[in-house]
């Protein structure tokens, strides 16, 4: 397309934006010498066009029967005819790419894009035997614990419907637990594999940070991105990780090698010998429920009863960890997936252009349809990189180094950390239109535990622990990073040893599940 010259007003805007200084006279003179690089943009997107995919002929629907609000909409998608995944049905998390089908990433501000690629992970899924069958719906552009900001319906708890599933990967562990999909995807950058998979009685895997591409996924800051299984067992996380993992080439957030593992091979090794070290600073937060601790704490002892040594440490750092995640996932995200319309810039991965184009107009018009959690990430981040010339994310950023350091000293004593995945259970579900104190709490307050293992990258798995009060929680495991088969290991030797998880009890039948 030719893009339009700008005008005075225009070029005035920028000067002053930029603090250029130049006068009326310099910017009429300046006029015709910006013009004239757009010959380069304009002949970049005819490359483009001519060698770009085009969007295939994917038939999807509006879900039909949906009680419990996880579909986004609903797709068959058969993938090969063998593999490790073979007659296995996967969701997908609306904020994924499968080529020719609606993606809005929860949000109004994404309504109406259908993707040209699929997503390295769908292309991977697909080639180990999956079938897609559909894409799950999750918070307005990912950024929210709770599941009720996610346009254009929220989804419910399938352990009581009027409180919330846990977000932003909703969903996916809600289709998983009700036995609606063998498999599901999940995104993950301050929880949101492990909070929904917690308050809904999921296997939630957030694999170490670079190990599953995030290819063709809708980014929120690239430094914490993550893309894992969710699952209703650990041996299926593992076998789904295995055909995830591993480098595309396409993504900056990955190392330029990873050795295969066998994950699912992993499993056979139990508790017996595994080192695990008790974080105090995962317990008894002001917002911690304390028969959630206690939970946890018996579901640590089953792993000790099955032949594990259990020593309670301290990691300081763990609580300073989410003032490092704050300004990460504020500032970095103002940056990035908003002023940056998801992909920003100065990145080697590959790009979605389309996407770009179209959620960077709508972001504008439907603006005021956003969700109040993505609107605080605007005005807190924008204004704080405004102040500070970025220089709180810098030091975040390095400060990153001394908190996965912190960790990691830990892990030479110790092979998995153990604590709560969340500090209490399901809230009750609100409406868009809830008070913003409200809002914001329902939204955010449970991460705490959860973010600080995003910006420092370690693996980390929640499963099941004792029901408290009749609804999940979860106990989480962390490991060193790129040894998610301990993580792994550590997880199925606690499922194992309680005779596997429980389903929702109205719903114990539905796929077939006991």
């Amino acid at each position: 397309m030719a893009i339009p010259p700008p005008d005075p007003a225009r070029l005035a805007a920028l000067n002053e934006h930029f603090g250029f200084g130049l006068s009326d006279a310099e910017l009429e003179e300046m006029g015709p010498a910006v013009v004239s690089t757009f010959a380069a943009s304009e002949r970049v997107e005819e490359l483009y066009q001519a060698t770009a995919p085009q969007t295939p002929n994917r038939e999807w629907a509006e879900p039909t029967d949906n009680p419990l609000g996880a579909w986004y909409v609903t797709t068959n998608i058969p993938g090969a005819a063998d593999g490790p995944l073979a007659g296995k049905t996967v969701a997908i998390k609306d904020n994924v790419s499968v080529a020719g089908v609606p993606m809005t990433n929860g949000s109004a501000s994404v309504e109406g894009f259908v993707p040209r690629r699929d997503a390295t992970s769908v292309t991977r899924l697909l080639a180990a035997g999956a079938t897609i069958t559909g894409k799950s719906m999750c918070e307005d552009l990912c950024f929210s614990g709770a599941s009720f900001t996610s346009r254009p319906w929220p989804v419910r708890n399938p352990w009581d419907p009027s409180r919330n599933a846990g977000g932003s990967s909703a969903g996916s562990t809600v289709l998983v637990v009700t036995g609606e999909v063998d498999l599901a995807l999940g995104g993950d950058q301050g929880g949101s594999v492990r909070i929904p998979s917690s308050f809904s009685g999921g296997v939630g895997h957030k694999p170490t940070h670079g190990l599953v591409p995030y290819t063709g996924a809708f980014p929120i800051e690239q430094t914490i991105d993550h893309l894992g299984p969710m699952t209703r067992t650990v041996a299926d996380a593992a076998l789904m990780l295995g055909v995830l993992a591993g480098v595309d080439g396409q993504d900056p957030r990955q190392p330029t090698s990873i050795a295969p593992v066998d994950y699912t091979a992993a499993l056979s090794g139990g508790a017996e010998g595994l080192r695990i070290g008790v974080v105090t600073e995962g317990f008894g937060r002001p917002e911690s429920d304390a028969g959630v601790d206690q939970s946890v704490r018996a579901a640590i002892d089953v792993l000790r009863g099955a032949g594990a040594s259990v020593d309670e440490i301290s990691i300081p750092w763990h609580l300073d960890g989410m003032a490092v995640w704050n300004v990460i996932a504020t500032e970095g995200a103002a940056f990035q997936m908003i002023d940056g319309n998801a992909y920003g810039m100065n990145s080697q991965g590959l790009y979605d252009p389309e996407l770009m184009e179209h959620y960077g107009a709508q972001r504008i018009t439907r603006g005021s349809e956003l969700s109040k959690t993505v609107k605080l990430v605007g005005l807190s981040g924008g204004h704080t990189y405004k102040v500070g010339g970025g220089k709180w994310y810098a030091m975040a950023r390095n400060l990153a180094f001394e908190l996965r350091a912190a960790y990691d000293a830990a892990f030479s004593s110790y092979d998995l950390l153990a604590m709560p995945t969340l500090p209490y259970t399901a809230r009750p579900l609100l409406g868009y239109d809830a008070p913003l104190g409200d809002y914001l709490t329902t939204a955010l307050s449970m991460i705490g535990n959860c973010a600080p293992f995003d910006v420092s990258g370690h693996p980390a798995c929640t499963v099941p622990a004792e029901l408290v009060d009749g609804l999940p929680c979860g106990l989480m495991l962390v490991g060193k990073n790129f040894d998610d088969a301990t993580v792994l290991r550590g997880a199925h030797a606690y499922e194992k040893a309680v005779g596997g998880f429980p389903a929702p009890p109205a719903l114990t039948t539905v796929g077939g599940q006991a």
